[in-house]
């Protein structure tokens, strides 16, 4: 055992043989560096490092080799150091098992070795390729690896619900069948239950309680980060990028009477915010990690280049993304977090995705974060809801969003705007347009979790039904949902399943539900909507109309033409009095870029209505790319024609020679 080096942080295999060990644990008087035998269960030597730089404790443990497990224990005089329990290396590649919680994690004075993960230790991979050309019209799919694919019929029973799984042919074929150009997956960094999962025969299926932030966790990637790997190549192989959720707002060892699993073991409140043994909650889960501190700064940059240099990811989205920006004061659009990842090498070329909120005081920043940041639009999400629910004034809202949210974004590329109807967290599309409110029972909260107000509705029938006409309004609104999100200035995201009908019987929250209820269903996907969503998506694609980065102004271009017009159903100019009237259900879009031009017709009403398209110009005609409450029509179409009720239908100019 020699003194070593203080860099780099964690456990690091070394030329000559052996490990360099270099952990930062704030207040401890000595940190101690445990070996395991192969099988992880039985501690076979334990080398108290001997040097220490500041708040750095390292050394050289000689004749270590790969693949070794080992685990850390911490000593000091504060409250939360413990000598019994043994602590994962914050720094870890990878881990042996997953976690599972154990009284000895909780108790003071318990040993917790038999009960926790060891690391692993491991070599980096060699730096990954690129991430494939960003496409100019973009759009997300977001997804969780084990449930898009637990119950693929075409994928290996042995390999459901992992990362090998999402890069099997298979997987990948529904993709590309469906043209998104990304997939934003859900965390994949090992993560711990919450203490009140076991006792309900429950776990924590989504993943947002992580505790080895470098570490895949087991059950998505048995084989670890080149199981990762090997699945972001087959995408991008297939011109697929692959956007990563990470969690940095806060840990899995919960509020003061929760585990003792890694940092709380290592200085505790160097790592969080907080009074000691008060931590702070802006993250809602217990405590909240201190990213304007040295260390924690340092594990969250050190945790999103490993998974972006060694995956070859395209992008990371920021779960709670205030919260990374927080200072004891308040959140700072340019606080240390956040300017670190705009200048780092690595992270600055990446496509950085920040949800902008948490449920600290002045949580709510969407439109603070950084130009070219995509930021999630919630706003979207409700004012688009809303309009579709039939909620009166609610027009004027509408176009606000479906234009870009300039009232938001400003002068940043309107692409900023992630804009999204469904999400992983709420009501799938299907169950939206469904239920009134949520059905939550299976979570063992009595409906006390998940959003309240969901803007939903459900033509009268609560839940499942048989009619046939309540069943066709319902298809019908998500078609119209579909178009809407898809004709939108911004980036469009889909929720998995969807583009399938899938449904989780009015579950808003099914963080917990590892089952068939929050399974992508295979068996009973909607193939017709499926072809439909994909459409929808070649159409964005296919027109800079659609899918343009510029934001919509309504200013005449050097040919005299305007990006964006408004138009009523007969072909007049909007006025003041048709976006005020309180009971306006339709409008139209007229967009134009670079010659290209799409109509846009949207129609709540509950009757049908006769449109009139503009006129074309000169060896012109209009053509229907897509009509939700017709879908199949398609062709040429001239002068007046009708649209069913609640129905949105997209026209493109094309010239009249074209097919």
């Amino acid at each position: 055992m020699r003194d070593g080096a203080a860099e780099p942080l964690g456990v690091h295999l070394t030329a000559a043989g052996g490990a360099q060990v270099a952990i930062p644990a704030p207040g401890a008087d000595a940190v101690e560096f445990c070996l395991f035998d192969t099988t992880g269960t039985r501690e076979v030597a334990r080398h108290r490092l001997p040097g220490r730089t500041g708040d750095v404790f390292h050394g050289l443990v000689c004749g270590v080799p790969e693949g070794a497990r080992y685990g850390l224990r911490a000593q000091g005089a504060g409250p939360r150091f413990d000598a019994a329990k043994l602590l994962l290396d914050p720094w870890a590649r990878e881990i042996d098992r997953p976690f599972a919680l154990d009284a000895s994690m909780f108790a003071p004075g318990a040993d917790s070795a038999a009960a926790m993960p060891k690391a692993v230790l491991t070599r980096p991979l060699p730096p990954a390729p690129p991430p494939p050309a960003a496409s100019a019209a973009r759009v997300i799919y977001e997804m969780h690896v084990r449930g898009f694919t637990r119950a693929h019929p075409d994928i290996p029973e042995a390999i459901r619900g992992t990362f090998a799984a999402l890069g099997h042919r298979a997987a990948i074929a529904h993709l590309t069948r469906l043209g998104v150009t990304h997939v934003e997956l859900l965390p994949a960094a090992a993560w711990v239950d919450e203490p009140m999962l076991p006792p309900r025969g429950l776990s924590n299926y989504w993943g947002y309680n992580p505790v080895g932030w470098l570490a895949p966790d087991p059950r998505l990637a048995p084989g670890g980060m080149a199981e990762v790997r090997a699945a972001v190549a087959a995408l991008a192989e297939a011109g697929i990028g692959v956007i990563l959720d990470v969690v940095l707002n806060h840990s899995g060892e919960g509020d003061a009477a929760g585990p003792t699993l890694s940092l709380r073991g290592l200085g505790d409140m160097a790592w969080y915010r907080g009074a000691e043994r008060a931590y702070a909650n802006d993250a809602g889960c217990g405590n909240t990690l201190a990213l304007d501190r040295h260390w924690p700064l340092r594990l969250a940059m050190d945790a999103m280049r490993h998974w972006v240099g060694q995956a070859g990811l395209a992008g990371l989205r920021l779960d709670l993304a205030t919260t990374l920006g927080r200072r004891d004061d308040g959140f700072d659009a340019d606080a240390p977090l956040l300017q670190a990842m705009r200048q780092d090498p690595l992270l600055r070329d990446r496509w950085i995705i920040a949800e902008p909120w948490d449920v600290g005081m002045g949580g709510h920043r969407l439109g603070a974060f950084a130009p070219g940041w995509g930021e999630w639009n919630d706003r979207f999400r409700d004012g688009v809801r809303r309009f579709w629910r039939g909620d009166a004034g609610s027009l004027g809202e509408f176009a606000t969003r479906i234009a870009g949210s300039r009232d938001i974004f400003g002068p940043r590329p309107a692409t900023d705007s992630v804009n999204f109807v469904a999400a992983h967290d709420g009501f799938t599309l299907a169950d939206l347009v469904s239920h009134h409110g949520k059905r939550n029972g299976a979570n063992g909260e009595d409906g006390r979790d998940g959003a309240g107000d969901n803007n939903s509705w459900n033509h009268g029938v609560e839940g499942a039904t048989d009619d046939p006409a309540i069943l066709a309004l319902r298809a019908g609104d998500v078609r119209a949902l579909l178009a809407t999100l898809l004709a939108a200035r911004g980036t469009p995201m889909l929720n998995m399943g969807d583009e399938a009908g899938r449904s989780q019987d009015g579950n808003n929250n099914a963080w917990c539900q590892d089952s068939a209820l929050s399974w992508f269903d295979w068996q009973h996907a909607d193939a017709a909507l499926l072809d439909f969503t994909a459409r929808l998506v070649a159409a964005r694609r296919a027109h800079p109309a659609l899918h343009g980065a510029a934001p919509l102004t309504g200013a005449p271009d050097a040919a005299g033409e305007a990006d964006l017009r408004w138009l009523r159903l007969d072909g007049a100019p909007m006025t003041d009095a048709d976006w005020t009237d309180p009971g306006a259900a339709s409008v139209a879009m007229l967009l134009q870029a670079g010659g290209d031009r799409v109509l846009v017709v949207v129609h709540r009403g509950a009757a049908a209505a006769r449109i009139a398209l503009p006129p074309p110009r000169a060896g012109h005609g209009w053509r229907i790319l897509a009509d939700s409450g017709d879908p199949a029509r398609e062709g040429a179409v001239s002068g007046d024609m009708s649209l069913a009720p609640r129905a949105v239908a997209w026209f493109v100019e094309a010239p009249r020679s074209a097919p």
